[in-house]
């Protein structure tokens, strides 16, 4: 979907003036109906992590984090039911996933006496009821299934929507009866980066040759062009030159 510059602007700008709420979604979709909801939820979801890429570092001061987690303790000795992490990580401004994760790290090296690893809080975050200690596990839970922009819950979100995006290029390649080699096909030609598909005949988009197509399933602002061109593109291009980048 195409959207101008000023578009995007306007959407981002408001944006600015929001939490990372599903109800600020809800905001959003009524302030611009004439965009699509997926459109909107990715350009939502980018901009709130540019804020929190911003602010991150002072979320993880050591005074920070003691600061976060005897405010946890205080806030469940009063009221153990009451959603205390989702509703500090709110009032600081925080993703409700990683301040689950400061506390979590901060519990678990009380407990064990040593900084957990990042295996053990990660499966914790995405199990909790692998938290010995159930009222710290309700917490996380709260903040993971609240959490609209982080954690594991999004990350399986993510996946998902970026297969099913792979395989409706895929069929749309098929419909078009193009000849192509798929990721797994490259891999096994002994390919070390590979993009989506490999187009075996190029074809011709609007004035330009194409060879190979990447799929990205989400808003392609440009900091996103810039970063998958550092990190993935341009070694694309040098191989197999010219390429279609679909952001769905």
């Amino acid at each position: 979907m195409k959207l101008s510059k000023a578009q995007y602007d306007e959407i981002a700008q408001f944006l600015g003036h929001v939490q990372p709420t599903r109800q600020s979604l809800r905001k959003l979709k009524e302030r611009f109906p004439g965009q699509s909801q997926s459109t909107l939820l990715s350009i939502f979801s980018q901009e709130y992590q540019k804020q929190i890429k911003r602010t991150h570092a002072k979320h993880h001061t050591a005074e920070a984090i003691e600061t976060y987690y005897q405010r946890y303790l205080n806030g469940v000795m009063k009221n153990a039911a009451a959603p205390v992490l989702l509703e500090l990580a709110n009032e600081v401004d925080f993703a409700p996933s990683l301040m689950a994760r400061i506390v979590l790290e901060r519990f678990l090296q009380e407990q064990e006496g040593a900084v957990p690893t990042k295996t053990l809080i990660n499966s914790m975050l995405r199990d909790p009821s692998q938290i010995p200690d159930g009222v710290l596990a309700n917490q996380v839970y709260q903040c993971t299934v609240n959490d609209c922009c982080y954690g594991p819950l999004v990350d399986c979100i993510k996946h998902a929507i970026g297969h099913e995006h792979e395989v409706l290029l895929r069929e749309m390649l098929l419909e078009k009866n193009l000849s192509f080699l798929a990721e797994e096909q490259l891999r096994a030609k002994g390919y070390d980066k590979t993009p989506d598909f490999i187009l075996e005949v190029p074809v011709a988009v609007e004035g330009h040759i194409i060879h190979w197509i990447e799929s990205k399933a989400s808003f392609g602002d440009e900091c996103s062009h810039q970063a998958y061109l550092h990190d993935q593109f341009w070694s694309y291009w040098n191989r197999i030159l010219h390429f279609i980048f679909c952001i769905c």
